[in-house]
């Protein structure tokens, strides 16, 4: 097994295997556990350039023609749930997952989920851009993701025309990831993928689900009141002229419910702020109490159930 690792100053984790060996556990350190295989095992070169920012991980991935799979034993070894989204530079890959089959060529990019088993074969020499990160980054309904993988978003028009080329110079300059700046650049790209997505099931979902826009409308008024003290389902409900029971029932079956929507939302962005290098000046309780946490003990209680670790902790992490 031939591997070289280098970890320069600038953050950036550069992973050069110069056989499938190699790049097997390359990707095993890099990703989760994965099943790699490749026709030419001899011929086979492969190099994955990494760099983090708050739990978000973004990748470039180089290599020769193989075939990646995601099986229930593999699952079954993981830590938990995460999503990825791979937009090819060079090359092609056929993502499989959910019953769906996505042919990416370059500037086009998909979504696809770990917890579940999934397929991707690239057939010749390729450049990928692989980001991944926590379900719960993607402020979208708990039960839209399986609706969203392996469905390809094409890089030459639409609003994928507008994301896609920010996610490619997001992993081209790795650099700028792994900067004091990077906890803003990775959520603006995690941002722009929930716009991509919402669009995208407001043309899948509506047909089947008519509850669907109200729904999605009722979720980006939370997110543009999300600081407001009185924010809760007697005043969203009154904002959309429906009665607070209607506004129960339209997330009966998403697995959450409109108070817990609000927190989970209220939690990330104390999250993002806590590691934000420019609001070093700004006290952990004060971040908590601009989000809807005024009493500091409950709110470092509420934030170490829902992540693991106090306010504090993920401060002193960053």
């Amino acid at each position: 097994m031939s591997i070289v690792t280098t970890r320069p100053r600038s953050g950036v984790t550069a992973i050069h295997a110069a056989d499938l060996t190699a790049f097997r556990a390359a990707v095993d350190d890099s990703f989760v556990p994965l099943h790699v295989t490749a026709a030419d095992p001899d011929r086979f070169r492969g190099s994955i350039r990494a760099a983090s920012a708050d739990g978000i991980h973004v990748s470039t991935v180089a290599a020769s023609a193989h075939v990646v799979e995601r099986t229930p034993d593999l699952i079954a070894r993981a830590d938990g749930p995460a999503v990825k989204m791979s937009l090819m530079l060079a090359g092609t890959g056929l993502l499989v997952q959910d019953g769906r089959e996505a042919l990416l060529r370059p500037g086009d990019f998909a979504v696809y989920d770990t917890s579940r088993p999934y397929t991707l074969t690239f057939s010749g020499d390729f450049r990928t851009i692989v980001t991944m990160f926590a379900p719960s980054a993607l402020p979208l309904p708990s039960s839209a993701l399986s609706q969203l993988t392996a469905v390809r978003v094409p890089g030459d028009g639409g609003l994928g025309g507008v994301v896609a080329p920010f996610l490619a110079q997001l992993g081209t300059h790795l650099d700028q990831v792994a900067s004091p700046s990077g906890s803003r650049l990775v959520h603006t790209a995690l941002d722009l993928l929930t716009t991509v997505y919402a669009h995208e099931l407001g043309a899948d979902v509506a047909a089947s689900d008519p509850h669907a826009a109200l729904r999605r409308r009722v979720e980006q008024h939370i997110d543009t009141h999300l600081a407001a003290p009185d924010l809760g389902p007697g005043t969203i409900a009154a904002a959309h002229y429906i009665s607070t029971r209607h506004l129960h029932t339209l997330f009966q079956g998403q697995g959450t419910t409109v108070a817990a929507l609000i927190r989970t939302r209220r939690l990330e962005r104390c999250r993002r702020e806590l590691t934000d290098p420019l609001l070093t000046d700004q006290s952990v309780s004060a971040i908590g109490a601009r989000w809807g946490f005024p009493d500091a003990a409950h709110f470092s209680r509420t934030f170490k159930s829902a992540f693991g670790f106090s306010p504090s902790e993920c401060r002193a992490a960053r």
